[in-house]
């Protein structure tokens, strides 16, 4: 009897059990077969394909295309020859011609004025413009406005029933989010290309000496000789960056500048034709902890000042060459960077403080912020060498009144550098021929016994501060002494 019913309750116990298997294996297929469950609505690639289509129809109109014509002087190519020129050159020095160099790059209509953005090397000393529009229509374009450090240029041209394009925000944008590029390479009109945000905040140089591009977009669509000038656009069809760059040689890397740096410049570039930037007037570099070190700062923070430029702000309260800036308004700086955005935050004409560390002693000025003057970059000539110091890697000479005349110096003192040695650390700090010397370790220098003096004071492996001039301006290089075996 008690058999049975253990028996009977066993059987209930296994066909409950079979029952939850297979209901348990009916839950999981069902989950299997169903459609995921997404957040946002699924995005098919013919979706993907139309919106990036819907984006190029819409934004081509307003892009165009820039041909420029610019005169170059050329001249008999004799004169390169070392030996024809030599003999000959003097004689055949006039016969040099003037010839036409043509160019293209790309823009886009912001407003029915007719002004559009392009990037200033598109149209750098451009003596014809000619804008043609994607219906074909043919202008005259005038440049209104024309900034160097951005890269940036307004060409208007009178039209009526412009296409236009909407400026969008580059603040927002993603790495990885997707970008659509047009423009006109190599000629080749309404090119449309597709990539996604690579980066952002990127700093490229501009192959002028000293001058770096700051905070560009990079961009894996593709961006070719010709794009310059033309439109980045979002997924929702809005500027977010104008095409500029690309690296010769690289797969892939292209480089658009912020929508919104363009945004600030718009109404400057209009209105005056140029830019306004607040300025304090020096030439500024980050404290290394060897710069540290030899100023006896206790830790590497604050800017350097390298140079104070003639007549600035800076200049007018009393800031020198080789005080620390440490704050502004009260807020802390310690990158170059950093000082650059507070000042250029501040308007031109507003007063702010300033607070230096000199001789360990903080001092604090009141400084009238005006605005950065153009200033034209100038290359050096490489003089003759003639003393060797082995521990620096540098060969030195005195500056005489005819290398001052050489190098188109303001007067004669210092050292000048006429060699650097491969590999050194002179070599790796960037220092060239034809720089002048006007320290060491904060020792004015007038002759070579006297720079002789400072490196035979060196510990093997110490620093040496130097104070270079370059390009009309100054700036502290440390280098490592090397050891001598």
């Amino acid at each position: 009897m008690i058999k049975n019913k253990l028996l009977k309750i066993n059987k209930k116990l296994i066909v409950t059990t079979i029952l939850i298997l297979f209901l348990s294996l009916s839950l999981i297929v069902q989950t299997i077969n169903a459609e995921p469950q997404l957040d946002k609505p699924y995005l098919s690639i013919e979706d993907l394909s139309n919106s990036i289509a819907d984006i190029a129809e819409k934004n081509s109109p307003a892009v165009v295309n820039i041909d420029t014509v610019r005169m170059v002087e050329t001249q008999n190519p004799f004169l390169d020859d070392p030996i024809f020129g030599h003999f000959f050159g003097d004689q055949f020095k006039e016969y040099t011609r003037t010839i036409p160099q043509k160019g293209t790059g790309s823009g886009f209509i912001i407003n029915q004025e007719g002004y559009i953005i392009t990037n200033e090397h598109v149209v750098h000393k451009a003596e014809k413009i000619k804008v043609t529009l994607s219906d074909g229509r043919e202008f005259t374009g005038e440049v209104i406005g024309s900034d160097t450090t951005s890269d940036m240029a307004i060409v208007k041209i009178k039209a009526d029933h412009l296409p236009l394009v909407a400026l969008g925000d580059s603040d927002k944008l993603r790495v990885g989010e997707i970008v659509v590029a047009i423009g006109n390479p190599y000629g080749l009109q309404q090119t449309v290309t597709m990539g996604v945000v690579s980066a952002k905040g990127r700093s490229i140089p501009t192959g002028i000496e000293g001058r770096v591009y700051k905070d560009f977009i990079q961009t894996d669509a593709a961006i070719n000789p010709g794009n310059s000038g033309g439109p980045l656009l979002n997924t929702k069809g809005e500027v977010v960056g104008i095409n500029t760059a690309i690296i010769p040689f690289a797969q892939g890397i292209g480089f658009a500048i912020p929508i919104n740096i363009a945004k600030k410049n718009i109404d400057d570039l209009i209105n005056l034709g140029k830019v306004r930037r607040s300025w304090l007037g020096v030439y500024i570099q980050e404290v290394t902890p060897e710069i540290a070190k030899q100023f006896n700062q206790a830790e590497a923070k604050g800017v350097l000042v390298g140079d104070v430029v003639k007549n600035s702000p800076a200049e007018g309260v009393g800031i020198k060459t080789g005080d620390i800036i440490k704050k502004v308004n009260n807020e802390e700086v310690n990158s170059p960077e950093e000082l650059q955005d507070k000042i250029g935050n501040i308007e031109i004409n507003k007063e702010v403080n300033v607070e230096i560390v000199r001789n360990g002693e903080t001092i604090s000025f009141i400084v009238k912020i005006g605005e950065m003057p153009t200033v034209e970059e100038e290359g050096s000539k490489t003089p003759k060498e003639k003393v060797f110091s082995v521990q620096t890697g540098l060969k030195v000479e005195s500056v005489t009144t005819e290398i001052a005349k050489e190098l188109g110096l303001p007067w004669v003192k210092g050292l000048v550098i006429t060699e650097v040695v491969p590999g050194s650390s002179a070599d790796d700090m960037g220092l060239q021929q034809g720089d002048i010397v006007l320290e060491a370790n904060r020792t004015e220098l007038s002759s070579v016994e006297e720079w002789e003096k400072v490196i035979n004071k060196l510990e093997p492996e110490g620093t040496l501060l130097l104070l270079v001039f370059r390009n009309q301006h100054t700036y502290y290089v440390p280098i490592k002494v090397e050891k001598i075996d």
